[in-house]
């Protein structure tokens, strides 16, 4: 049997190893360019769907919107239950809604409409501290501009990036459209009941006239509804509900309206 001298084999072997080293270098390099091609396709759809959604609110500034993300969540509950469901939903314009249900409704949702670029950060801090004592949400802070972005593009589903994505496209809205717009947008898509969506639809429903001529005591009413309206709609008046409504008829005399 012949040995080899270990001085011969180190040639041999240390190709061997640079070999491998550089198998391996190219495999973790192919690695981080699929790493990188895959964020990139990512930033990609990300950059696409926020401008798609631009472009959505954009339009807003002069077409008015048939259907919003949470009437066709509402209009599929329904048709589970009735696969003829319908919504009743009627678009009318900003000077044929009762000047009492814009204050009424911006006393209720949104005290500082009129001044703030589409956050209420005092709220904000108000809401996380009493939910944070409570250690669960007790209290939101959405603005009306918050709440639309969420009617328009989003779920009623509470998730971080939901949250991040209705911010976005708040900043959108506020940029995009005035107060005015916001606002009449807003209370022609809200919902009001099971399948009942904006004051149109609601003040025929409820009292069986239309959106203009809504009394102040109505408009109240309806605006103390927005936060649970389908409970609302199933049980009726209620003494807490007459009572929310009987306070917000004190704020609505210092209320502006744009």
């Amino acid at each position: 049997m012949s040995l080899q001298h270990p001085s011969q084999e180190t040639p041999n072997a240390a190709a061997n190893a640079s070999a491998v080293q550089q198998v391996e270098g190219k495999k973790r390099g192919s690695g981080w360019r699929w790493v990188w091609r895959f964020f990139l396709v990512l930033l990609a759809v990300a950059v696409a769907f926020h401008g798609w959604i631009y472009w959505q609110v954009w339009r807003l500034r002069t077409v008015n919107p048939t259907q919003t993300a949470f009437m066709r969540q509402g209009l599929e509950r329904l048709r589970q239950q009735n696969p003829k469901a319908e919504l009743r939903h009627w678009w009318v314009p900003y000077e044929r809604i009762s000047p009492h249900l814009k204050r009424a409704v911006i006393a209720a949702e949104d005290q500082k409409f009129l001044d703030h670029a589409g956050f209420d950060l005092e709220e904000m801090e108000k809401a996380f501290e009493k939910n944070r004592r409570r250690q669960r949400v007790v209290r939101g802070a959405s603005t009306i501009s918050q709440q639309l972005a969420k009617n328009l593009f989003l779920t009623g589903q509470r998730a971080y990036w939901r949250k991040a994505e209705e911010a976005i496209i708040t900043v959108m809205i506020e940029q995009t459209l005035d107060k005015r717009r916001i606002l009449e947008v807003y209370l022609n898509v809200i919902e009001w009941g099971n399948g009942i969506y904006g004051a149109e639809a609601a003040a025929r429903n409820y009292y069986g006239k239309s959106a203009a001529e809504l009394d102040e005591q109505e408009a109240a009413r309806l605006a103390a509804m927005i936060p649970n309206p389908r409970f609302y709609h199933r049980r009726g008046v209620t003494p807490y509900l007459e009572e929310r409504a009987e306070f917000l008829q004190g704020q609505m005399q210092f209320v502006a309206v744009p």
